[in-house]
């Protein structure tokens, strides 16, 4: 499967539109010869439409230069990532590949035909000195076909190819100067369908809750980064296992908000599915961290390198085996219908928030107080839990609390960094005595295990040496004084 980034901006036009000359316009020096395609395209949908509920397009097209199967989801603004297939990949039925990839918004309901457009596409390459094309135009006159009946228009689309993004703002001056405007709505199939999309709704007073909007940041984010993590991206690991835990802790701090025989269970649930991710996670950053600091000593260290890769890189996959498995398993899916289920619904409770976090952070004072007191890693693992977890709560409401708010979770994480350097070290050091047993089992010489503990040793006390520093900012009445 190849994938791609496009970007691209849409305009809607009258049907006497007429395409301005674009020679000069934004780098452009000439245009070459339009040339016209007739593309047909069938898009696949759930009955429901949950993929163009989430800005994702899913068809099957023929004609023009770059038929087949494409799967195309949202970025940023006008970029998009397009994946492809070949035609031949599939006639009826959405390849396996493809569907994997929508497997976290689909889960087990069946992809059928919902919509076919035809589109008559006259299309314009725009080229600089040097005969590069900067951009595409494409006037494109479509027909649309749905179970509502059949529609009409035209529109355009301008396409970036190796141009930069100042060529799409030149274009489009000249573009809307002429009578276009900009489009209605994300793609051609959501102006298709029209009223058979659903409409978003709010809390159920009609205004945005923070709880919820948090809660439904992080459902959404584990849907979004679920594809990469089955291609196997360590940071769609990392952020899929950020999401878990952020909805997690939001549930836990903000009990109150959220159907008690449903938050419990299904927090229960999140853990299993951050265990998960945390086993290929944790073996991915234990294996940069600890080989970077092998391949700073000399090449005695080889076999100890050697050692910690093969450790780590088994455990990576025997970690990503499981995962990958649980991603199909029908608790996985059951766990993101229960999670729909929960954040969507209206607001739970009229306690003031604010409260909860202030709850929060005192728990993580007092637990660091007590690790100061006591001297003791646990415990201080323990503090720094806490403090992402308050972290996690500052961030639900840090939005509504201009710079105070931004700085306190700013402090926050500096402090929940320091704390993770040092536990990072606990575990390293865990990790080396247990291969440092395997490689004295093994005839091996277990002296450069030991130089290795004590760097990491040295690692820990280094980084809590910060601690004092980072924990007094925190703390600040000014940061915190607008939670009352």
């Amino acid at each position: 499967m190849e994938s791609a980034t496009e970007t691209e901006r849409k305009y809607d036009v009258p049907a006497d539109f007429e395409l301005p000359p674009l020679t000069g316009v934004g780098g452009v020096s000439r245009t070459s010869d339009a040339e016209t395609h007739n593309l047909d395209a069938t898009y696949f949908d759930t009955e429901d439409l949950r993929l163009a509920q989430h800005r994702h397009t899913l068809r099957r097209r023929t004609g023009g230069s770059d038929a087949g199967w494409h799967l195309k989801t949202p970025g940023d603004g006008a970029t998009r990532t397009e994946h492809r297939l070949p035609l031949d990949a599939g006639t009826d039925e959405v390849p396996g590949p493809l569907q994997a990839q929508v497997r976290a918004i689909v889960r087990d309901r069946d992809l059928r035909p919902v919509a076919r457009l035809r589109t008559v596409r006259r299309e314009t390459p725009l080229c600089d000195d040097d005969g590069h094309t900067l951009a595409l135009v494409a006037q494109d006159t479509v027909t649309a076909e749905t179970d509502a009946g059949r529609q009409h228009w035209q529109e355009l689309e301008v396409e970036l190819v190796d141009g930069s993004k100042k060529v799409l703002t030149a274009v489009e001056r000249a573009l809307l100067a002429a009578g276009a405007t900009p489009a209605g709505g994300p793609s051609k199939l959501a102006r298709a369908l029209g009223d058979q999309l659903p409409a978003p709704g709010l809390g159920g007073d009609g205004r945005p809750d923070p709880v919820l909007a948090y809660a439904r940041a992080q459902r959404d984010a584990i849907e979004a980064y679920d594809p990469g993590v089955r291609r196997g991206e360590p940071e769609a690991v990392h952020k899929m296992r950020v999401a878990t835990r952020r909805l997690r802790s939001t549930l836990r701090t903000f009990k109150a908000w959220f159907p008690p025989q449903a938050a419990g269970p299904v927090t229960d649930e999140l853990k299993w599915l951050a265990d998960l991710l945390g086993a290929v996670r944790d073996a991915q950053v234990q294996s940069h961290k600890l080989l970077a600091t092998v391949d700073r000593e000399g090449p005695e260290f080889s076999t100890v390198a050697r050692r910690i890769r093969e450790h780590l890189r088994d455990a990576e996959t025997r970690g990503r085996a499981a995962l990958t498995e649980q991603l199909d398993s029908e608790r996985y899916l059951r766990l993101l219908d229960v999670l729909d289920a929960l954040v969507d619904a209206p607001a739970g409770s009229d306690a003031n928030p604010k409260g909860r976090v202030r709850k929060a952070l005192a728990k993580a004072d007092r637990l660091l107080d007590q690790a100061h007191a006591d001297g003791v890693d646990a415990e201080l693992h323990d503090a720094r839990k806490a403090y992402k977890r308050a972290r996690y709560a500052v961030e639900v409401l840090a939005g509504g609390a201009g710079k105070p708010g931004a700085k306190l979770v700013d402090r926050l994480t500096d402090l929940q960094d320091v704390l993770g350097g040092h536990q990072d070290s606990v575990v390293a050091r865990e990790l080396l005595r247990e291969l440092a047993d395997a490689a004295r089992a093994a005839g091996e010489d277990g002296f450069p295990y030991g130089v290795l503990y004590a760097r990491q040793e040295r690692v820990g006390d280094d980084t809590l040496a910060q601690l004092s520093a980072v924990e007094a900012a925190s703390r600040r009445p000014k940061l915190r004084g607008w939670l009352g």
